[in-house]
């Protein structure tokens, strides 16, 4: 599976004085591609691996590992609003 078949990501470790802001935009773009059946988590996992070591401190560094953490707290909160409904049945 390829975390990034449109190559948002990539393109923005290309570009020279991105900013965090404009790192934002194109993480919504790619969130936005992602396919329904894929895992957004393991997809981001998958480039930070492949950039956040060689690319530490680049804006899109940090927004992958922001975007990380807010998947997984939205994956956590997903499971206890089901559990909730399913109390109610």
């Amino acid at each position: 599976m390829n975390a990034d078949p449109k190559e948002l990501i990539s393109e923005s470790y290309k570009m020279d004085s991105v900013s965090e802001g404009e790192c934002r935009s194109i993480f919504f773009g790619w969130a936005l591609a992602v396919d329904e059946n894929s895992d957004p988590t393991k997809l981001i996992s998958n480039l930070l691996e492949l950039y956040g070591t060689s690319y530490p401190n680049h804006p899109m560094t940090k927004v992958l590992m922001e975007g990380m953490k807010k998947e997984g707290a939205r994956k956590s909160k997903r499971r206890s609003n089901r559990n909730r409904s399913k109390a109610f049945r």
